[in-house]
């Protein structure tokens, strides 16, 4: 497995066809979370806002994986119930439609729970 240090990177080691998949995901995601760190992280793309995981995705023979553990799944377990889905995951085939604004909702709902989540605990810290 190859070693990558940026998200250029992974995305440039992919199929022409794939990355242009990554990168519109890649877009949607700092669209939707513009404060988000992108970071490599297991091997693959990471987004983290204060400090906390927002999502991963990553390119696979026939699909993307997608991860927005463990809420953004819980979420939208309706509308994710037509992918094949694993323990916070889920893939997207590369054979269908990407569903990019369903990854866009998702990335918006994990985007408020971690500021939401960062507020509630600067706020215990300031009252301690």
């Amino acid at each position: 497995m190859e070693k990558f240090t940026t998200v250029d990177e992974y995305i440039l080691a992919q199929e022409k066809a794939v990355q242009a998949i990554l990168n519109k995901i890649r877009s949607v995601i700092k669209k939707a979370a513009p404060t988000a760190i992108e970071s490599i992280s297991y091997g693959m793309p990471a987004y983290k806002t204060n400090g906390k995981p927002l999502v991963y995705f990553a390119a696979f023979k026939n699909h993307i994986g997608f991860y927005a553990t463990p809420t953004g799944h819980t979420k939208f377990k309706k509308e994710l119930s037509i992918y094949k889905q694993g323990k916070g995951s889920v893939q997207f085939p590369l054979d269908n439609n990407i569903p990019y604004e369903l990854i866009e909702r998702i990335v918006v709902f994990r985007f408020k729970e971690n500021e939401e989540k960062y507020a509630t605990k600067k706020a215990k810290e300031k009252n301690r």
